[in-house]
């Protein structure tokens, strides 16, 4: 479980994000939606470490970030497993090296070792006989998928995902979810993904935190945001016809029922 205490942070005398507090819960797909612009990146950064908060705690399993001695830290980072917004596989590196990388730079493993931990986690993401492939023999998904063997290679607590479904279409977009949620509850991840695609929020969303000009908005489920009032989430989610006729339909039945 991560958990973020009045999460505050400034560049200069912009003010990004401003006294967020949640809990990223283990074994569920937890997301960050809001905008461009609402302080979702910077709150993904903030949450990997690579920007310090200006004030406010975060906690990994009741670890304090800020407390932590420089050695902690280090033990920390090998527990973080990433998948990036453009997979960022290494071109010159095959699949069964890219996948290898973590397990060669921060684990002791034999060669032999490294090589059986690969192919498991290849296999895990329906990636069986494709080690000697390179980046760009393979498609945008399955690029996708060797960007997440590398994130579990090692057996992370927790997944953060930035942007997983950018640039796939909406089939693969699926599967890729399908997968991400999958290894979430398989492995007992806190898995904390950053996205802008509502198929995604619907689909997967088990924990959703909606930001807005650096404040959280509102926070709840896939279901609850069907039905909020909220008009922030509202007019986020509902841009499109099909989910206002989504939206007009729950709420027309919501309405039928309290009227029983």
């Amino acid at each position: 479980m991560i958990e973020i205490k009045n999460i505050e942070k400034s560049f200069g005398e912009a003010k990004i994000l401003k006294g967020i507090s949640t809990t990223f819960e283990t074994g569920k797909t937890n997301l960050i939606i809001g905008r461009s612009g609402s302080g979702k990146t910077v709150m993904l950064k903030t949450l990997l470490g690579i920007h310090a908060p200006d004030s406010g705690t975060i906690s990994f399993d009741g670890r304090i970030y800020s407390e932590l001695t420089p050695d902690e830290k280090r033990t920390l980072r090998t527990e973080i497993g990433m998948v990036f917004q453009g997979s960022a596989l290494f071109d010159s590196m095959n699949v069964e090296d890219n996948v290898g990388f973590p397990l060669k730079m921060f684990t002791k493993k034999r060669s032999r070792e490294v090589r059986e931990r690969v192919n498991e986690v290849l296999e895990r993401v329906n990636l069986k006989d494709a080690n000697k492939k390179f980046p760009n023999e393979i498609s945008g998904g399955m690029q996708k998928r060797v960007a997440i063997a590398r994130a579990i290679v090692n057996n992370p607590k927790y997944l953060f995902c930035d942007e997983p479904n950018s640039g796939l279409d909406p089939e693969t977009s699926i599967l890729i979810d399908e997968l991400i949620q999958e290894i979430t509850k398989e492995y007992e991840i806190t898995t904390v993904i950053n996205t802008h695609d509502m198929n995604s929020v619907l689909q997967i969303g088990e924990k959703i935190v909606f930001l807005k000009n650096g404040i959280k908005e509102w926070e709840g489920n896939n279901e609850q945001i069907l039905e909020t009032r909220n008009k922030s989430i509202v007019e986020f989610v509902y841009s499109s016809d099909l989910f206002k006729k989504v939206r007009e339909s729950l709420l027309a039945e919501s309405e039928e029922e309290d009227n029983k």
